[in-house]
């Protein structure tokens, strides 16, 4: 007697297959639906105005690094190494560790050049990106709410400190839909560590389930389960699902049941991801070139190139917002992020030395095929770094004033947007500050998107990305 489902699918000879189309998404659980994408392939709502780029690659680099150490030169900073932070700079500014208030400090081995037409600062640490400083756009006028990792990633990703809203990776897939009926149009990779709150990072929140981002495994083999089981053939295989698909949908509930009607187109893009995911997310028949440049070859870069390698030939293949977290490098098990509160000097060296290749391999690699023109690459982070130390030689977490920055379509290149103050501690003008809303609605709108348009409606509610705040950046556009 044939009872459930899952009995069903096993007696057609498809269990272990259809193991691989249910539990897709690893860390997602059972049945989950978050790359089942072909609905809506052109998306809930559509563009509101012309498109400036088809693809974002947004590069969380986890933990926060210190801006006053990689690209925001603060040359006060270093005069008053070691002294008393003057009080005028501190009116606003609440700790938010027990240590409270340090000397002010700056690496003494750090040295810095200007680099480009723009003469962008960057220090010895990014040498790599430091080549990209023409193409590349600061927003140096950043802040945020909270100081607590979990909550300010959470904010960064979805704008809520809480978890339950979607993230912005999920809006441009509901708004949007897929490029690619064969690939999810929102993807999520890491190189060895998730970050802090993890799966709701990516969350479709209260979207349908099939907005949430798809995560890949980090290593050779990013997907789980998609090769068929030897004895299930092709046609075999596709004629089991189909018989599915007639099946429920003769039930009377079915134009009702979105759970049922994802998990159904579910197994319709996993078949095809096993022709098409597999050709997307190998890289080993990359050149040489191609993989030295993104440090795929360094023990250091190495797992995060294969990251970024893979992230250019999946928005090279349709994907519309692919979600890379910065994870840790081989070695040393005392680095797992940016998050520096002791010893700074060890820690950005080796996690600088694990993005700078890769991310500048990216967009070098993105502009000579022509694909930077149509893809936007942003650095974001939750909040900065303090520019007094902590433990001596760390910095604690500063959400009041620091540097993201972005590549790509739409954007005016080698140019900077607002700044920080003397040492990097706050924003200088109020009216430049750049919140998680401003970032998120700027991202929208070169997506073709008006985030006050872009809505859905939730417990009677018009529910919105920025939630009611937000606004486009425009002094950064062209």
């Amino acid at each position: 007697m044939i009872d459930s489902k899952r009995q069903f699918l096993r007696a057609l000879g498809l269990g272990a297959s259809c193991s691989a189309l249910n539990g897709f998404i690893p860390g997602m659980g059972f049945m989950s639906t978050g790359f089942a994408n072909e609905v809506a392939s052109l998306g809930e709502i559509g563009l509101h105005h012309e498109s400036k780029i088809d693809s974002v690659i947004w590069l969380h680099q986890n933990g926060a690094p210190s801006s006053m150490d990689l690209f925001d030169y603060k040359p006060y900073l270093h005069e008053m190494d070691g002294q008393d932070i003057p009080e005028h700079f501190l009116q606003g500014v609440t700790t938010s560790s027990a240590g409270g208030i340090g000397k002010l400090y700056v690496d003494p081995k750090r040295t810095w050049k200007q680099y480009g037409k723009s003469q962008a600062w960057f220090s010895d640490l990014l040498p790599n990106l430091a080549e990209c400083a023409d193409d590349m756009t600061f927003l140096r006028s950043c802040k945020t709410v909270g100081a607590t990792h979990s909550i300010s990633i959470l904010k960064m990703n979805t704008g809520e400190l809480r978890p339950g809203r979607p993230s912005l990776g999920a809006w441009v897939s509901y708004a949007l839909g897929s490029r690619n009926s064969d690939l999810p149009p929102y993807v999520v990779m890491y190189n060895r560590t998730q970050p802090r709150a993890g799966t709701p990072n990516w969350s479709a929140g209260f979207l349908p389930a099939m907005h949430q981002g798809t995560a890949f495994l980090p290593g050779e083999s990013p997907i789980l389960y998609l090769q068929r089981p030897d004895l299930v053939s092709t046609a075999q295989q596709h004629s089991a699902l189909s018989f599915l698909k007639e099946f429920d949908s003769k039930n009377p509930n079915y134009q009702y049941d979105t759970e049922l009607q994802a998990r159904l187109r579910t197994f319709g893009l996993a078949e095809r991801m096993q022709q098409a995911a597999a050709q997307v997310v190998d890289v080993k028949n990359e050149n040489e070139e191609t993989k030295q440049l993104y440090g795929i070859d360094d023990p250091i870069s190495g797992s995060y190139g294969q990251v970024l390698l893979r992230a250019r030939r999946l928005v090279e293949n349709g994907v519309r917002f692919v979600h890379v977290i910065s994870g840790h490098p081989e070695g040393d098990a005392s680095i797992v992020d940016w998050d520096a509160h002791s010893n700074l000097p060890k820690n950005h060296t080796v996690m600088a030395g694990m993005v700078d290749k890769p991310i500048a391999g990216l967009i070098k690699d993105l502009k000579a095929r022509g694909l930077l023109e149509r893809t936007l690459v942003v650095w974001a982070q939750e909040f900065g770094r303090t520019p007094w130390g902590e433990s001596g030689n760390g910095r604690d977490h500063n959400p009041y004033g620091y540097t993201q920055w972005m590549a790509g379509g739409g954007l005016k290149k080698g140019f900077s947007y607002g700044a920080t103050d003397e040492i990097g501690l706050n924003i200088l003008d109020p009216n430049t500050a750049v919140d998680t809303y401003d970032l998120h609605a700027t991202v929208l709108h070169l997506m073709g998107l008006d985030h006050m348009k872009t809505t859905f409606v939730h417990n009677n509610r018009a529910e919105r990305p920025t939630v009611n705040f937000g606004k486009v950046v425009h002094d950064v556009l062209i």
